[in-house]
């Protein structure tokens, strides 16, 4: 699996996670939300820091923030990542971790 080759610790700032979609959560995006916190949940044993947060699409403040998103959309750190579809836990894990290395 992709966390086999992660270190024991890692040493790296806080990732936020946000779950874009409807309130209420359509079906796919309550999986998006499922398949992201499968993955946070094996890389937070290695010491990462991870906030996942769902929200609401028609927010006037997420509108203002990403604009005109198509759901589900995730974003790390601030930075849409996935939009439209559900993603692998495999690329979730990947992005996060891309994430805390670099910053963004």
């Amino acid at each position: 699996m992709f966390f086999s080759h992660l270190p024991r610790r890692i040493n790296m700032k806080e990732v936020k996670v946000e779950v874009i979609g409807p309130e209420p959560a359509c079906v796919r995006c309550q999986t998006a939300k499922k398949v992201v916190e499968k993955a946070t949940e094996k890389l937070k044993q290695t010491g990462l820091a991870i906030k996942v947060e769902k929200v609401n699409i028609i927010s006037k403040e997420i509108i203002g923030k990403y604009g005109v998103l198509v759901s589900p959309t995730i974003a790390i750190n601030g930075v849409v990542r996935v939009m439209g579809r559900v993603p692998s836990e495999e690329e979730i894990g990947k992005l996060i971790k891309h994430a805390a290395e670099k910053g963004v």
